[in-house]
């Protein structure tokens, strides 16, 4: 809680149960497995009204929504493809009629992408096409998302927006270049939405994950190369999909109400600045 200390308080004293994520309207992209059901799963735990969001995999969508479900909040699963704009609106409206009007997103779903540093393609092996597919799914995605729910989040001039990068923007400790860069231009479209977007009340942020295992990613991740990175990270482990959700949950809610424009990173400290 807010000091009561004169000079400490902010515009208005934060409760005790300061998250204040129960019955908010959540959307989390690529939420049917991995880091996305993570995150679904932790804003169920609050008691919010998850929206699943999945492209293909309807039976890996349907476990998240039930383990949403067991958590203690709302869900159901909304097939879209984050890359056709037409269907994004549609998912967004449709949620809006079935929930109410979206208070939070999470950006979560990506192009999928092996993260295996002996198979990686160097800059003399890639097109331009490569980076073009890595820029329509992080960018693309959370641009068409984005455009379908401000209308919602403006209208009652509030709304958060979570948008996942990597920490490999910071420190690419493996050089997988198309992945890497579009998660760099994600950071950017990021914080000028957040200058845009910060008058109408709406914050927007990222948080960057090192490594996370498991994953449908990271599953081909040799195992010496998991070793020496967790033997370079200050807490000697790799990330799981929980611990991505914590600080997505943090920065989706009242905790984070004075924070915009953002990169929280979640390594165990690989990257410190």
């Amino acid at each position: 809680m807010w000091s009561t200390a004169v000079g400490c308080q902010g515009p208005e004293m934060l409760e005790s149960s300061a998250l204040n994520l129960r019955g908010k309207v959540v959307l989390v992209t690529g939420a049917s497995r991995g880091i996305g059901a993570a995150i679904a799963q932790a804003f169920a735990r609050e008691g919010a009204t998850v929206a699943v969001n999945y492209l293909a995999n309807e039976a890996a969508a349907a476990q998240t929504v039930a383990a949403c479900q067991a958590a203690g909040g709302n869900a159901w699963a909304v097939q879209a493809d984050v890359g056709n704009p037409a269907a994004v609106d549609a998912m967004a409206q449709a949620i809006a009629q079935e929930a109410g009007p979206i208070d939070i997103v999470v950006n979560n779903a990506l192009r999928p992408y092996a993260f295996d540093p002996e198979r990686r393609q160097p800059l003399d092996a890639l097109a331009w096409s490569d980076y073009q597919a890595q820029f329509d799914a992080a960018v693309g995605g959370a641009f068409h998302v984005c455009r379908a729910v401000l209308p919602q989040m403006r209208q009652r001039a509030r709304g958060s927006i979570v948008n996942i990068s990597s920490n490999l923007v910071e420190h690419p400790v493996v050089a997988y270049h198309d992945y890497s860069t579009a998660k760099a231009s994600l950071v950017g479209f990021s914080r000028n939405l957040a200058s845009e977007l910060g008058p109408f009340g709406i914050r927007v942020n990222c948080v960057a994950p090192g490594l996370v295992y498991p994953t449908q990613g990271s599953a081909q991740t040799r195992e010496s190369f998991r070793e020496s990175l967790m033997a370079a990270t200050p807490l000697r482990r790799l990330a799981s999909p929980d611990d991505v959700a914590g600080p997505v949950l943090f920065l989706a809610s009242d905790l984070s109400r004075f924070m915009t424009g953002q990169v929280l990173l979640v390594d165990g400290g690989l990257v410190m600045r």
